[in-house]
């Protein structure tokens, strides 16, 4: 099954970088392929946990896949975890960590497992997926930079 993992550091606050990857909504501007998101089902919990049921549509020339994913939003621990509920993958997990490191700077790690359902469309999609991935830090950090600033001496 091909995943793809990644930890660096930025030059961004733990709870910033992880406000940022929480807004879902936003993903449309600045993540690669994908091309529309939609949150279908907000719930919050008294201890700060936040769940979502959304709707991504990922997109590549010709090639247009929906699916949907549960995304757990743990504040307290800055931790995200996203769940595969429907689509064309048989499996998909995705995991962001925000660990503070010293002032102004953060630890950012993201996993990713998934596989997909149809070996056809494993084939079309899976390299032009993990080129995607790859990019992913380099989008957030860009876009963390845009919102919070690009820090003195970057």
């Amino acid at each position: 099954m091909p995943s793809f993992s990644n930890a660096r550091i930025v030059k961004h606050d733990a709870a910033d970088m992880f406000a940022l990857v929480a807004d879902v909504e936003r993903y449309p501007e600045f993540v690669p392929l994908c091309e529309a998101l939609r949150v279908r089902r907000r719930t919050k919990s008294d201890e700060g946990v936040e769940v979502l049921v959304a709707d991504m549509t990922v997109a590549y020339k010709l090639i247009r896949e929906t699916f949907t994913s549960r995304v757990t939003l743990d504040r307290p621990r800055l931790v995200i975890h996203v769940e595969y509920l429907d689509g064309p993958f048989s499996r998909l997990d995705n995991r962001w960590e925000f660990r503070a490191v010293d002032q102004g700077r953060s630890e950012v790690k993201f996993h990713i497992s998934y596989e997909f359902r149809s070996r056809t469309l494993g084939l079309l999609m899976g390299a032009m997926f993990d080129a995607a991935f790859r990019r992913f830090a380099d989008a957030f950090e860009a876009r963390a930079d845009a919102v919070y600033g690009a820090p003195a001496g970057a």
